[in-house]
């Protein structure tokens, strides 16, 4: 079954084209890794999918249903942000709770009995009396992750989720990432973490000038690109 299908997808910022003619389904329980140059077009894609841009033309289903329908619940689509996004004047175990208690209508107590779950599932409970800033930002992009968990998604969309941590924080939220694609979670990651590409996509997809210029699993577009662009865009990230 699909979870995610874009067909003859078009995008403009003004007189600027950032989608051209997309086409992708993405199938449940499928590991998209989307990679491309900056400007290419990889953020506007995913934030399509959960409605926070509009496209201009074209159709795009999420879970068999047309984007912004009402059929789609609430949190079935959950998004991880390059920054965190959390609130600040708000605890771990607040944050997470929020969205639960005023979207699925949950009482307190079961929102956070969720909320302390979550933040158990991405190893970071002991941290839930905190608030964002005392904490580093490995642990502040976990919170996020377990925040959408918290909607209980049967999609998931990563938008550059390590690119604003230090390196050596890096590792700690990709081995959530890593779990939660063992665990069969539809996932579209937008990243530059090929170590990652490599290890738990089915697939890799690279976007160059708005459009889909090269799809392919992992081992076929490491190791045989078929476009000179994506050879050379690999290139420059792999011999970085």
């Amino acid at each position: 079954m699909q979870a995610i299908t874009f067909h003859q997808v078009n995008k403009w910022f003004g007189s600027f084209q950032a989608l051209k003619d997309i086409e992708l389904s993405v199938s449940q329980g499928e590991i998209v890794v989307v990679c491309g140059p900056s400007g290419s077009g990889k953020s506007t894609l995913i934030r399509c999918i959960n409605g926070l841009e509009q496209y201009n033309s074209g159709d795009i289903q999420v879970l068999n249903h047309p984007v912004g329908s009402n059929k789609i619940e609430p949190g079935k689509v959950g998004m991880v942000f390059q920054h965190f996004n959390l609130f600040p004047h708000l605890t771990v175990l607040d944050n997470l709770a929020l969205a639960p208690m005023r979207t699925l209508k949950l009482s307190k107590s079961e929102a956070q009995q969720r909320a302390m779950t979550m933040l158990k599932r991405v190893k970071i409970a002991n941290q839930a009396d905190k608030f964002p800033s005392q904490l580093s930002g490995g642990q502040q992009q976990r919170v996020a992750i377990a925040r959408s968990l918290c909607m209980q998604p049967q999609i998931l969309l990563f938008d550059e989720p390590t690119s604003a941590l230090d390196p050596e924080m890096i590792s700690e939220v990709l081995n959530v990432m890593i779990e939660l694609a063992q665990e069969g979670m539809t996932m579209i990651c937008v990243t530059h973490e090929m170590g990652f590409a490599n290890k738990v996509a089915d697939r890799v997809i690279f976007m160059d000038e708005g459009q889909i210029i090269e799809s392919a699993t992992p081992d076929k577009i490491f190791n045989q690109p078929s476009h000179a662009r994506t050879k050379a865009f690999l290139d420059k990230i792999l011999n970085h």
